[in-house]
């Protein structure tokens, strides 16, 4: 499985492109500001043709450029329906609610676990490569050696990260929505925010 990530934007969101191989269809992962220049160049570096795009959740610095990238390559943002007040303009029609279920998109077989604490909306999504790797974008719910802000009630994030994210076996991957890549078992063993949670 081919996976490319780059920083973008002010806050330095990670948007990532999932496909089976270079040279075929992929699927754009927070398209957030300030992303389409090195979006393009990604593409073209791998001979990539983006089939839709996923929103770990709604913030800008996550799908800030959803309308412009949508609109270039005439693909859907796939968006949890809690989030999609979050998604600023008039750019609606282009949103298609995550459901329950795999998504299958561009030859990958994605699973949506919804984790809200960061925003009502929040996922993660999950992936298994033809080589046995696990892969988790985790959006802003889970860093290395962090969680995300919570928006939602007190303990909410650490309870969906507990029930949906940590489950997850130790060598998952861990690709977050800022900053760098960690794995699960890392983050069990030393993230501060998780340990004493029985999570």
């Amino acid at each position: 499985m081919l996976v490319v990530g780059f920083p973008a934007g002010p806050l330095e969101a990670n948007c990532y492109l999932l496909a089976p191989a270079d040279g075929g269809e992929c699927v754009i992962v927070d398209p957030g500001e300030d992303v389409l220049e090195p979006l393009e160049a990604a593409l073209a570096a791998h001979g990539l043709t983006p089939v839709a795009m996923l929103a770990t959740h709604g913030h800008p610095d996550h799908v800030a450029s959803a309308a412009e990238v949508g609109a270039r390559h005439g693909i859907p943002l796939h968006l949890d329906e809690a989030d999609r007040p979050l998604v600023a303009g008039e750019w609606k029609d282009g949103i298609v609610p995550l459901v329950d279920g795999p998504l299958r998109l561009a030859g990958l077989e994605i699973t949506v676990s919804r984790t809200p604490g960061h925003t009502a909306g929040s996922v993660v999504f999950g992936l298994t490569s033809a080589e046995g790797g696990r892969i988790a974008l985790t959006g802003d719910s889970l860093f290395a050696g962090s969680i995300g802000r919570s928006s939602g009630e007190d303990g909410e994030l650490v309870r969906s990260l507990g029930a949906k994210v940590m489950t997850l076996p130790d060598d998952t991957v861990v690709l977050p929505g800022h900053g760098p890549a960690t794995t699960i078992g890392q983050e069990r063993a030393g993230n501060p925010f998780l340990t004493g949670t029985g999570v």
